[in-house]
This record gives structure tokens, C-alpha cells and sequence, in this order.
């Protein structure tokens, strides 16, 4: 490891009492810190970048006791420190240590704020590792990070989440390499984001060892374990493809996986080669609410599967939803929460041309009701690229209707003004460019002006920041109604209407 800290210990430091440890310089009182995002400014910590995280986890095989973890973070030093803020709120902190030395650590909000007796100079690397507990039962003010499945637990961390699950730097702009190493009883199956690399078994338990190929944003970690089968199938290019289903709904549920290799192709022509070293589906047996493109393995509650009422082009859709997710979303992350729309509206874009041309309504006539709502989801919510803050002491939920088809709007309306042509070289050109990577509005503005050949600064603003939306190209005679309460046309959860209508 580079960047060895400076060593300042007096003697007496090395022979502290493993209590002293735990207690934090009183030179400042300890405060919770973030980066200032302008809709989770406490998500985040400046002063340092994570390259690796390394998470070993221990489950007993009860979903309702906490897990026993190890969470090991290498970064490198980007300011002068004399503490370092983690991110983690949700377990109990057993020990500390900052490059092999016990740490002085507590808690300050949803920080845990860590004090060594030297930080390195920066652009010096560290180590911290953190003993503590994973606590999948949810507080009562709390939504996110581990779902209690029928037989097991998996993870939904988005949006602000993964830190109620293990330490970190819980924001989409800090993307690293995740290790998991997760010990359950042999009865069980695990499956994590990446690639596996070896299951070490012994008395009765299993370690099974994930680890990804590529960056990954905290949000999108994927823990499964359950009494699960894991189906195996290659997809283009020889891609490995691995679906997580629970074993005794296998018969009802394999047939949906199976479609995923033409759906990986399908999108392969839209935006360029799939990102990542494999894929999947996650068919949770838990009632989540929603769909997750946790990377490289989807989450889905697999009630979205088995329900007779919704249409298989319905369903589908979703799952292209997910799929493209891992273009817009994963690959290239969204640099503040605020961006957000560059993700969820152009998974909505692709969800909706495939359930176009699978026997869903028209992508034309989605965007004109989408067109006709607008105005009453930028009241309700905000524009697409600046969802409303929270109100002083209320969190916020930004996965409103406007950042899903509304934003999608915004896409139709960009293709109506530079062509199709033109369009679809920018969504190619956007995926290579910002690939591995995070990327903003701003980014989006000027390659769409550079494939353009033009600048659309003047077009794109209002379409994304607007209080009320712009005409729409070619479409004169559409109107937009500014009342509140508009529902979704896409319905942001699987239990909404598949027709559009929404609840």
C-alpha cells in the first residue's frame, strides 16, 4: 500500500487501554458531515476517495438477527484530515482500525466519525477497517438497504441506503471495486454483484466470494442469500448470464430469465455493448414495491412474474427497464442526485420503445399524455434535472413521476429537434464517453451540442429546468395541464395499472 502515514505515536499511545481507543480527541467535538448534495447533503464525506471496498458478512441463517461484519475500506487522501467521516447508521460498531492501528471512533448523526492518531498527507492511500453488526431489521424511521425475504435477505440500497447496511462513502459520485465475502449456512445459496471467485465450505457453512470488474456506486450492491437455484445461461458475445430464483417457485419463474439474452441484444443496438462482466435477474420472494438495477443482478419481487393480470409486454418492459439501467445509471453513474433523470428517464425511453413494439401503446401517443401531465409534475415535484428539495426536517423521496417519463419527454422532445439519427449517435457516444465513470446535466447538454453540430443550451434549460414545459417540437397542438396530483404514466412500482393509467 502507498502512502504509508506519518507515524507521530508517543509511547504511551502504543500502550492504551482498548477503552481510551474508543474515545475520540477532544480537540473538536465530532459532527456529521456530507458533500453537499443539493437533495442529501449529509449523504457522502468529503476529504478522501474510496478505491475498494472489501465486506465480509456473517449470516446465521435467521433474517431477523443482526450479521456480523467486517467492512474494509481502502482510499486514497484527497484533503488535509484529522478525522475521517463514514457513512453508517443502522448497526453497532465493535471496533476500528486505520492501517492496522486501533482508532478512535463514535458516532455524530449518521456519520461515524473515525479520529487515528495520523491521517496520511494527501494523496496518501489508508486502510480502515470496521467490526460491526448488519442489522436487517429495519428502524422505524427508516426505508432501504436489507429486504427480509421468505427465506433469506437481498439489498435495495438506492437512494440513500447502503449505509444503514455497511460503512462507507454513501454517494453515487464516489464509485469503487466491491469485494463480498458472505458465510451462511450450506443450506443456503449466495449471490453477489461481479463474478464469483471460489466457495470455501466447512462444518456446515459456506463462504461465498463475489467480486466486481468494474466500478460500482454504493446504491447499486447486491447481497442475495436464500434457499435459492442460480440459472445459467451465455448471452451475446459469450456474455455469463445468472438469474437467482427461490427454488420452490423455479417451475413458475425460469421461463422470465430466459428472454433476457434477446433483451440483451435488443439494447446492445440502442446504446453499445453491455458494460459489465455478466447479468441477471434477482426474483425476490418479498413484497418490495418496486424494481431495482442493482449491478450486474437486478432485483424484482417475483409477485411482477406470477401476476395473471399484468401483460407479458408489460413485464418485459420492466425488465428492459432494469437492463438498461445498467447503461444509464451504472456505467455511467449520476455525478449529484439532482441528475438522477439521466438514469430513470432514459431507462424509461428504452421501457418504452420495447413495450412499443412488444404490443404496448405507442411511444407517441405515452409522450403526448406524458406531455399533457408535465406541468402538473413539475408543480408537484420540480423540473426534471432539479427535483424540489425536502422541506426543512423531512426527507425527501426524488423518484417522483418527473424524472421518469417526464424525463423521457425531454428525450423525445431532443430526437424531435435533432433528428433520429443524430439521437441515437449521442446515446452511443454517451455510454463510451462517461463509461466506468459518473457524469451531470452539463456533460449531457454539450454532447448533445456536439453531435448536434449546434448549441441546444437555450432548447435543453427550459425542457429541464422549467417551471412550466416548452412546446413541443412538431407537436403544436399538444397542451400540458398544470394541476397537481398527476399520476404516473409509468408506473414507478409494479403494483400500478400496466394500461398507463397509474392508481
Amino acid at each position: 500500500m502507498g502512502g504509508q502515514a506519518r507515524r507521530r505515536r508517543a509511547v504511551t499511545v502504543l500502550t492504551a487501554s482498548a477503552v481510551s481507543v474508543c474515545l475520540v480527541a477532544a480537540s473538536a467535538p465530532a459532527v456529521p458531515l456530507g458533500i453537499g448534495d443539493r437533495l442529501f447533503p449529509y449523504l457522502g464525506n468529503p476529504g478522501y476517495d474510496v478505491l475498494s471496498y472489501d465486506i465480509a458478512l456473517t449470516y446465521s441463517g435467521r433474517n431477523d438477527r443482526p450479521l456480523e461484519a467486517v467492512t474494509t475500506i481502502d482510499a486514497r487522501i484527497t484533503a488535509d484530515l484529522d478525522r475521517i467521516n463514514l457513512d453508517f447508521a443502522h448497526g453497532t460498531v465493535r471496533s476500528v482500525e486505520v492501517d492496522g492501528d486501533p482508532a478512535g471512533f463514535t458516532r455524530a448523526g449518521e456519520d461515524l466519525v473515525i479520529t487515528p492518531e495520523d491521517v496520511p498527507d494527501e494523496g496518501g492511500r489508508t486502510r480502515i477497517t470496521v467490526r460491526h453488526t448488519s442489522d436487517p431489521v429495519a428502524a422505524e424511521d427508516r426505508e432501504g438497504g436489507w429486504v427480509r425475504t421468505a427465506d433469506g435477505l437481498a439489498m435495495a440500497n438506492q437512494a440513500d441506503a447502503a449505509h444503514l447496511v455497511f460503512p462507507c462513502n454513501d454517494h453515487p459520485s464516489d464509485k469503487a471495486m466491491f469485494t463480498f465475502r458472505i458465510t451462511a449456512p450450506d443450506s443456503r445459496t449466495v449471490v453477489a454483484g461481479g463474478m464469483p471467485a471460489g466457495v470455501d465450505r466447512t462444518r456446515g457453512t459456506a463462504t461465498w466470494t463475489y467480486r466486481t470488474g468494474h466500478p460500482m456506486a454504493t446504491e447499486l450492491a447486491q447481497v442475495s442469500i436464500g434457499r435459492s437455484t442460480v440459472l445459467r445461461r451465455t448471452g451475446p458475445h459469450g456474455l455469463p448470464l445468472r438469474d437467482v430464483v427461490p427454488t420452490a417457485h423455479r417451475a413458475d419463474l425460469e421461463q422470465w430469465p430466459a428472454k433476457t439474452p434477446a433483451q440483451v441484444s435488443w439494447m446492445e443496438e440502442r446504446a453499445g455493448r453491455y458494460p459489465f462482466e455478466t447479468y441477471g435477474l434477482l426474483l425476490a420472494d418479498a413484497s418490495t414495491g418496486f424494481a431495482l438495477e442493482t449491478q450486474t443482478l437486478s432485483l424484482f419481487e417475483r409477485d411482477l412474474f406470477t401476476d395473471p393480470a399484468l401483460p407479458a409486454w408489460y413485464v418485459e418492459s420492466i425488465m428492459v427497464h432494469e437492463l438498461a439501467h445498467q447503461w444509464f445509471g451504472n456505467s455511467v453513474s449520476p455525478r449529484t442526485w439532482s441528475d438522477l433523470w439521466l438514469g430513470e428517464g432514459h431507462a424509461t425511453w428504452y421501457e418504452a420503445l420495447y413495450a412499443e413494439e412488444r404490443g404496448g401503446r405507442t411511444l407517441d401517443d405515452r409522450m403526448k399524455a406524458a406531455y399533457e401531465a408535465s406541468d402538473g409534475w413539475r408543480a408537484d415535484g420540480g423540473p426534471p434535472a432539479a427535483p424540489r428539495p425536502p422541506e426543512p426536517g423531512r426527507r425527501i423521496g426524488i423518484f417522483r413521476p418527473n424524472v421518469y417519463d417526464g424525463a423521457a419527454l425531454v428525450l423525445y422532445a431532443l430526437r424531435e429537434t435533432i433528428g433520429r439519427r443524430a439521437f441515437e449517435r449521442l446515446e452511443r457516444d454517451w455510454t463510451t464517453r462517461h463509461r466506468n465513470g459518473t457524469a451531470g446535466t452539463s456533460d449531457f447538454v454539450r454532447l448533445a451540442s456536439r453531435v448536434a453540430g449546434r448549441d441546444l443550451t437555450g432548447f435543453l434549460h427550459p425542457w429541464l429546468y422549467g417551471t412550466t414545459t416548452p412546446p413541443m417540437p412538431g407537436h403544436p397542438e399538444w397542451t400540458s395541464d398544470d394541476r397537481s396530483t398527476t399520476p404516473a404514466l409509468r408506473p414507478v412500482t409494479p403494483g400500478h395499472r400496466p394500461d398507463g393509467s397509474g392508481e
